[in-house]
């Protein structure tokens, strides 16, 4: 299973080359996010952790780091003004991060343009870990989370939409689960959200917001994401980024560990792969024709 999962990361490893001409390393972590550009999937989110990785590496750049890359791709509607800002901040943090020498190998970023089923039948063989961070209550279902643990990534999500039945069916200890539930999100809410509280408090996101805000980023343009930080801060921050950042870079910091031990990752990415025959279409099928349709199957 490892060696097969080191084959197809250098397969992406050359597409990124390709086309973004950035050369990332196939034993790097490879960290997956890609999906529609929506806020409340909580691309931002992934970018907070970025740039709080970005800081740790900076501070202590001699320390002995999981190197990762960090892979978006996914399309926004045409009128999102909020998602296509996004994927220019992600454009822009990756633009630093790639070029500062610094970092080097510890930590790359790419998104990968054009998004496409082609595409995603590259990138999610090579998936290390699988992002489905989307905020509590606010995912159907979802779909690719069962396509990556099928292809031996790990997750890392909060308990919505299919997060949920995944972890009933792969095991607790064989997925990342951070964040509120939706029970607790709605309790938030009703209790008046305070987004500026934890911005105050947490020093690492003061300072990532910071950054983002004052144009280290984007120093040709410093202002280009104030809207964005604002929107966090100062207006509501509906899809409590803030609120779960915390739980999400702690629970980052425990993928980082179980990475060093590649026995055991290796071990709980096979569990993934044996435990998620639970979602097979010919027994969601068989529910349907038994449970809604009342028909019995027909030998041809």
């Amino acid at each position: 299973v490892r060696q097969a999962k080191l084959e197809n990361k250098k397969r992406l490893a050359v597409v990124i080359a390709q086309q973004l001409n950035v050369v990332v390393n196939p034993k790097a972590l490879f960290d997956v996010q890609i999906k529609r550009i929506h806020e409340y999937k909580r691309q931002l989110m992934n970018v907070l952790h970025v740039i709080t990785r970005y800081n740790r590496i900076k501070e202590n750049p001699e320390a002995d780091w999981v190197p990762r890359v960090n892979i978006f791709a996914g399309k926004a509607a045409s009128a999102y003004y909020m998602a296509k800002h996004i994927i220019h901040l992600i454009n822009d943090v990756a633009k630093v991060i790639n070029n500062d020498p610094q970092i080097g190998d510890k930590l790359k970023v790419v998104f990968i343009p054009n998004y496409s089923v082609s595409l995603a039948q590259v990138i999610i063989p090579a998936a290390d870990l699988s992002e489905q961070i989307s905020l509590a209550g606010t995912e159907a279902s979802g779909t690719s989370n069962m396509k990556f643990a099928l292809n031996g990534a790990l997750t890392i999500g909060t308990l919505d939409g299919a997060n949920v039945e995944m972890q009933e069916h792969i095991g607790e200890e064989n997925i990342f689960i951070f964040g509120n539930t939706a029970e607790e999100v709605e309790a938030l809410r009703r209790q008046g959200y305070k987004p500026r509280d934890y911005y105050e408090k947490d020093e690492e996101l003061h300072q990532v917001l910071t950054q983002i805000g004052s144009g280290v980023f984007n120093p040709e343009e410093p202002g280009r994401y104030r809207d964005l930080v604002d929107s966090l801060i100062n207006f509501g921050d509906h899809y409590q980024v803030l609120a779960d950042y915390r739980s999400y870079v702690d629970c980052q910091d425990k993928v980082d560990e179980l990475y060093r031990r590649p026995e055991e990752w290796t071990t709980k990415a096979m569990l993934n792969i044996a435990n998620m025959g639970y979602f097979s279409s010919d027994r969601t099928i068989k529910e349907y024709a038994e449970n809604i349709w009342h028909i019995d199957p027909v030998r041809l």
